[in-house]
């Protein structure tokens, strides 16, 4: 990481997705121009990461990992939400779908991932118990409100709240949320400190204030850019999804991977490293944020629009997000991991998919 300059591609890519995404609006649907825009997300992902982590390096924890976080919830908001204002009637269960397999992706896929790739390379690795048990319970309390409650709070509407209900839901969820942040930036900032840092980058000076507001410009740029090619995609998504005679639900969870990609790579980037807090910090504080800010966002745009917004789970999924909570609590319940609890998170993972694919 450069504290007084950036790499070239680190100018380049925001730039430039801006740039096909102008291309897209003139020539839409147009097959290059799509290809081009997949091309340039990748490459803006890991620009955003790039930038994402010179802000981290500047902030320290556990503020360096909360921008990232929140970035990426922005955008899985901002996406959802204009997708929901696009096709309102189409679009009923898109929020739950993409909320819920962004979840499982966080705390399965993400948190497995890192887990063996820690392990791996450092055989056992250690973080602050106090922090994520912190955060799983908050977790628990969302996901069951979010996700769980709808399908038995009002049982005429389905798996939908009645409207006093969405309100309620919306409110406390930004209340839990807001007291999680709290907790981590104020009152017990020490629970989400790494326990110790030892990688190569542990001498490494942090950025200046210049190069930071910066990368915070350029984060920020990144990720408008990646909501709008995102949004591009989408369509192409959701006929590739229809052609292959796929469920609804595997549009959900490529919106969530497109848009957890930034987070992805750094909580790995993080475990190599042997920086697991930092990368729990991401991937818990990312399925906390998603809950958290987009269900009282799709409940407003929903009230607005007076569309109904499905949010509760079929049971074959409270059962998947049942046990994903469950071992999350027993697989971080220590302290300490190895690549025992990466393996069984990535088989919870592999379930999860393939259940999306085949249920």
């Amino acid at each position: 990481m450069k504290a007084l300059g950036s790499p070239w591609w680190a100018w380049t890519w925001p730039p430039l997705a801006w740039l096909i995404l102008l291309l897209a609006f003139v020539f839409e649907n147009a097959g290059p121009v799509i290809a081009l825009a997949g091309i340039t997300l990748l490459g803006t992902v890991f620009t955003a990461v790039y930038h994402a982590e010179v802000i981290a390096h500047r902030l320290g924890e556990p503020f360096g990992t909360l921008v990232l976080a929140l970035a990426v919830t922005i955008i899985e908001t901002a996406l959802i939400v204009s997708v929901m204002i696009a096709a309102p009637a189409d679009k009923a269960g898109l929020a739950r779908d993409t909320v819920f397999a962004a979840v499982m992706l966080v705390c399965n896929g993400i948190v497995g991932f890192c887990l063996l790739l820690g392990g791996t390379r450092h055989r056992e690795q250690g973080f602050q118990l106090q922090g994520a048990s912190a955060a799983l319970a908050v977790l628990t309390a969302l996901t069951f409100l979010a996700l769980i409650l709808p399908n038995y709070a009002a049982a005429e509407l389905g798996s939908a709240y009645s409207t006093p209900q969405l309100v309620f839901a919306g409110v406390v969820s930004l209340v839990l949320y807001g007291a999680f942040l709290f907790v981590q930036t104020v009152r017990h900032r020490d629970f989400f400190l790494p326990v110790k840092i030892e990688d190569e980058e542990k001498h490494e000076s942090p950025p200046s204030g210049v190069a930071a507001v910066s990368s915070a410009c350029l984060l920020f740029v990144c990720l408008l850019g990646i909501v709008g090619l995102a949004k591009v995609l989408t369509p192409t998504v959701e006929f590739a999804v229809a052609q292959l005679v796929m469920p609804k639900a595997v549009v959900g969870v490529i919106i969530a991977a497109l848009v957890l990609l930034p987070e992805a790579l750094a909580a790995s980037r993080a475990a190599r490293l042997n920086r697991l807090q930092t990368s729990l910090n991401l991937a818990l504080g990312s399925a906390l944020a998603t809950i958290g800010l987009t269900i009282p966002a799709v409940a407003a745009v929903s009230i607005v629009l007076g569309q109904r917004l499905q949010l509760g789970l079929d049971t074959k999924d409270q059962g998947l997000l049942a046990v994903t909570l469950i071992l999350s609590v027993i697989t971080l319940g220590t302290g300490r991991t190895t690549v025992l609890q990466g393996i069984v998170h990535l088989v919870m993972f592999a379930a999860f998919m393939f259940f999306v694919v085949n249920p």
